[in-house]
């Protein structure tokens, strides 16, 4: 009896489901058409609505019951022998044969329901529905909606179009003339504006508007047409005047022309057409400054707001991000789309925007560089506007190294080689506060006057570029005399030793590297003398223009002083002076640098009538986005690599950050193990495994690690250094170079 009367309520819904159906694609079908009339969503939905009340009321899909439904199959299916009425019946009461008669009907049409389909409409409804979408659609691209519009008259200015005769005219006859007129403006979708209506003719509307004429006359003409920009729109005669209409894309002008059943032309006089643009966005970033640095010891996060506004509404807002790395050829750029903190509706006409940029989440390092700026787009379709705000920076003090660039006028390159000492000398000298501790106090003067005597022959060599090797080299010389007079205990080296010529040794017959030579004559000791302009004057022999000699004199002093404490064997004062000494070398190198934008930008040619007036409204920019770093590949794989080496050596135990990574890394290894699955496979299921097992092997992580190298593909040949082979003096000398390094 469970089984008849399941089979009989399935056929029953599935009748009540195709009358659904066909009651919601007569008021689907007809509410789509109303829309594509109307262009209103309010008036889709009312039709939609009534159109469904009526449908149902006429269809009735809630009829069907299970004795009509039993009715239905007893009368369509012969195999049911008029009997599925006994599904209905309690099975307790029926007799032994009807019971076996009920059994044996239920076993028939089983099957067979399948092949009958209940009493519906549903697919002559669907026909219908696809035949109200495309007359909907039709009525949409040849603007017949304005023909069933009650014109909701605003006048602005009762100007009514009058007409003259392009022709004489006799004077007893009444040309015909405009008794009702009307334009309606309906605004692009995405504006979120209404329709308007006007009698007056002039139009102002927004680009990608559609513009409906009608006019109407109080006798018959023969034609009627607008001219626009040279070209000619004849108007539609329709019930109840001329129609017409247009898409605005540029501003212009029209007029109305029309030939009477006479053959009489008549024009009327110019009308103007004023086409709005829609703006792009107005991107505004405050509360940050252009340019910001950091040092690397220092909490490094920007902190800003945006303000971003439209007028006709936002649709997105983002961060474009752009971290270089490197520096020269070897540069490299990572651009990045970073999402604002704060959300806003779409569509919203303003949006005020918060962010932090945190510049170690960012994976920066000392050296760095940042370039961002904010980009917005806003609602106009098919494509939107875009506009982007000024490019802000920010970097991370390098402390490591600072490349001087040459002004392309400079005929040589006039820096040292000893530019990078004095840094040098800073880190020797802490690294001797660091180990004075564990000195012996003779040893720990010895490399504090060591450090005094490399401070002197740095502060000589940059008194070199201050032209005091042609008047002032004898004091300096006898300067040097005297502190070797005062500190210098050990002389007179071996000249047997090989290294004689090579070593630092400040006492020795190589002091003539750091000091002139007396017996020299100007034209032979200066190596720049054919280079430079020199009036025998030798403040103006200075390879440096004013500032740089002031700056360089300012590093001399400081110099000075750095050697004094040195000598004193107190390198814990004489480190402040050589700070200040570095910072005055940075600030000469870096002072002959120009910023050039690195990632391509393209400035647009400057307008004269916009140069020093400091507004860039109208100011367009161009940019152009390249993603030139390489992803790395095989990520997870490498990583596990690396962890299993810490497991093995140091035996620490699996966390489920490291089943995390394992999981990941077998992603990876079941990519590639799927062009060779048979070399792969072990790996894998190894890798499986330790993240389940509870004790692991070390054979185990060995056996996975040396699966996951195998896994890796080798890597691409890339230039290096080649060997060179070294004779024993040049060993000897790197060796003594790297004890005193």
């Amino acid at each position: 009896m469970g089984m008849g009367k399941h089979i009989l309520t399935k056929f029953m819904n599935r009748w009540k489901l195709f009358l659904g159906l066909e009651t919601i694609c007569y008021a689907f079908g007809a509410a789509i058409f109303i829309y594509f009339l109307s262009l209103n969503l309010m008036y889709a939905l009312i039709a939609f609505l009534g159109i469904s009340i009526v449908s149902a009321f006429l269809i009735k899909p809630w009829q069907p019951n299970l004795h009509r439904t039993s009715q239905y199959i007893d009368h369509h299916l012969q195999s049911a022998e008029y009997s599925t009425s006994l599904f209905l019946k309690p099975y307790d009461r029926l007799s032994d044969l009807a019971k076996l008669q009920q059994n044996k009907i239920a076993n028939n049409i089983k099957d067979e329901l399948k092949r009958i389909q209940p009493p519906h409409n549903f697919y002559r409804s669907l026909f219908i529905t696809i035949g109200f979408m495309a007359l909907g659609f039709i009525a949409y691209f040849f603007n017949w909606s304005q023909y069933f519009e009650t014109p909701n008259m605003t006048p602005v200015n009762q100007d009514i179009v009058t007409f003259q005769p392009l022709d004489s005219l006799d004077s007893k006859s009444v040309s015909p003339y405009i008794v009702e007129q009307s334009v309606t403006i309906n605004y692009p979708n995405y504006t979120g504006l209404k329709t308007r209506h006007s009698s007056t003719m002039d139009i102002n509307a927004v680009e990608g508007s559609r513009v409906s004429w009608h006019l109407k006359f109080n006798s018959d003409v023969k034609e009627v047409m607008m001219e626009s920009m040279g070209n000619v729109y004849p108007l539609k005669l329709l019930k109840d005047g001329y129609f017409g209409s247009t898409v605005l894309q540029s501003s212009g002008f029209y007029n109305f022309k029309f030939n009477d059943t006479l053959g009489q032309s008549y024009s009327s006089i110019y009308y103007a057409i004023e086409v709005v643009k829609d703006d792009a966005p107005e991107v505004e970033i405050s509360e940050i400054d252009q340019f910001t640095s950091f040092d690397f010891d220092e909490t490094k996060t920007i902190n800003f707001r945006s303000e971003i506004t439209d007028d006709y509404g936002i649709d997105q807002a983002y961060i474009i991000a752009t971290v270089s790395k490197g520096s020269g050829e070897s540069v490299k750029f990572r651009e990045e789309k970073i999402d604002f903190d704060t959300t806003f509706p779409k569509g919203n006409t303003t949006a005020i925007l918060m962010k932090q940029i945190d510049l170690d989440h960012m994976q920066m390092e000392p050296g760095d560089e940042l370039y961002f700026y904010v980009e917005a787009t806003d609602l106009k379709q098919p494509k939107p506007n875009k506009a982007r705000s000024e490019t802000y920076f920010a970097a991370i003090k390098d402390t490591i190294s600072y490349v001087f660039g040459v002004e392309g006028t400079l005929g040589v390159d006039r820096m040292p080689d000893y530019f990078r000492s004095q840094r040098q000398l800073i880190i020797d000298t802490e690294k001797l506060l660091a180990e004075k501790a564990d000195l012996e106090d003779a040893e720990f003067k010895f490399k504090s006057n060591e450090l005094g005597y490399d401070q002197k022959a740095l502060r000589l060599k940059y008194a070199e570029f201050m032209g005091e090797e042609t008047e002032e080299g004898l004091v300096i010389e006898e300067d040097i005399e005297a502190l070797e007079a005062d500190d210098h205990d050990e002389e007179n080296l071996e000249e047997t030793d090989p290294l004689a010529e090579y070593t630092h040794d400040h006492d020795g017959d190589n002091e003539h590297n750091l000091v002139e030579d007396p017996n020299l004559t100007e034209d032979s000791k200066n190596p720049l003398q054919e280079f430079i302009h020199d009036h025998e004057d030798p403040e103006s022999a200075t390879l440096f223009e004013e500032s740089l000699k002031t700056k360089l004199l300012k590093a001399l002093n400081e110099m000075w002083d750095a050697e004094l404490y040195l000598r004193l064997y107190k390198p814990e004062q004489s480190l402040p002076y050589q700070y200040r000494a570095l910072k005055h070398i940075q600030d000469i190198k870096n002072s002959a640098r120009i910023y050039v934008h690195r990632i391509g930008f393209d400035p647009p040619p400057i307008k004269e009538d916009k140069r020093l007036t400091g507004k860039i409204e109208d100011v367009k920019g161009y940019r152009k986005n390249a993603d030139l770093a390489e992803k790395e590949s095989n990520l997870y794989i490498r990583q596990s690599i690396a962890r299993l080496e810490q497991f093995i050596i140091e035996g620490l135990e699996l966390n489920d950050k490291d089943k995390k990574l394992f999981e990941f890394a077998g992603n990876e290894l079941a990519v590639i193990a799927i062009e060779n699955p048979g070399r792969h496979l072990k790996t894998l299921q190894q890798l499986k495994s330790l993240t389940t097992v509870i004790e692991i092997s070390l054979e185990l992580l060995g056996d996975v690690q040396n699966g996951l190298h195998q896994a890796l593909p080798e890597n691409k040949p890339s230039p290096h250094q080649s060997e060179v082979l070294l004779d024993e003096l040049n060993q000897l000398l790197l060796k003594e170079l790297e004890n005193y390094d």
